[in-house]
């Protein structure tokens, strides 16, 4: 399995890039299916947790939101021009808050555990510290 560690910056543009492109293929595909978008939205988020570097973990958590916006342009049915455009975004976050709200929960769980298993690793490799005497 490959091994990427992406930065901060990197995970972010990675999570977006494969989310606008999901959202395209999406409505080419299904025409707008937001239920598959949401789907198709959770391991993305799981991906972006486990391959971005240990020093940029809690950043995936705040990446993945944004990423959803971005990827959701496409799917969200909206009106002719800007403010038709907006007004059909602001209806589809509302309406798919819950794949939201669960990707970003998959996204912190994922850099938690990391986290976590980072600490534990630590702890094991450090030499024993003993109190003065």
């Amino acid at each position: 399995m490959p091994d990427p560690r992406l930065t901060g910056l990197g995970g972010g543009l990675f999570c977006a890039a494969v989310m606008v492109a999901l959202g395209f293929l999406d409505q080419l595909l299904f025409g707008t299916s937001s239920a598959l978008y949401g789907v198709l939205f959770l391991p993305v988020c799981a991906l972006t947790a486990l391959w971005v570097r240990r020093s940029d973990l809690l950043r995936a958590p705040v990446m993945v939101p944004i990423a959803f916006t971005a990827g959701l342009l496409p799917v969200a049915a909206g009106g002719e021009g800007v403010v038709g455009r907006l007004v059909g975004l602001v209806a589809a976050l509302a309406t798919q808050a819950g794949w939201l709200y669960g990707g970003t929960l998959v996204a912190g769980l994922v850099a938690i555990v990391r986290r976590m298993r980072q600490v534990r690793q630590r702890r094991r490799t450090a030499p024993a510290q003993r109190p003065a005497t």
